[in-house]
């Protein structure tokens, strides 16, 4: 159940994300509130996740994962562009995190 909260935590920290840059610097309503109950919730599933796993991981996890995610989703809806460097940077992150689930005692119990 703990990588449900992580999964889950990640998702709202995303959306909230994605709001984030919708709400045009808090001065549209409905991003703003978006970005602000999204982060709660987010937390709220993140505070859960960390009952039961190091904080570190924890947050390599929910960091990198949602870098990667918010790294697509400026690609693909805002248009950013994404160079060589910047994949081969994500990339790397995604490893990372590949390494850390599969290999790591540290995340399982």
């Amino acid at each position: 159940m703990v990588y449900a909260y992580l999964v889950i935590a990640v998702a709202f920290e995303v959306v909230a994300t994605t709001a984030l840059k919708a709400s045009d610097g808090f001065t549209r309503l409905w991003p703003s509130a978006v970005t602000v109950i999204g982060y709660g919730v987010a937390f709220y599933f993140l505070a859960l996740t960390l009952r039961l796993l190091p904080i570190g991981i924890v947050y390599a996890i929910w960091s990198g994962t949602g870098i990667v995610f918010l790294a697509a989703i400026g690609w693909f809806v805002y248009r950013q562009s994404l160079d060589a460097p910047a994949i081969f940077g994500l990339g790397l992150i995604v490893a990372g995190i590949l390494v850390i689930n599969l290999f790591s005692r540290t995340v399982s119990h």
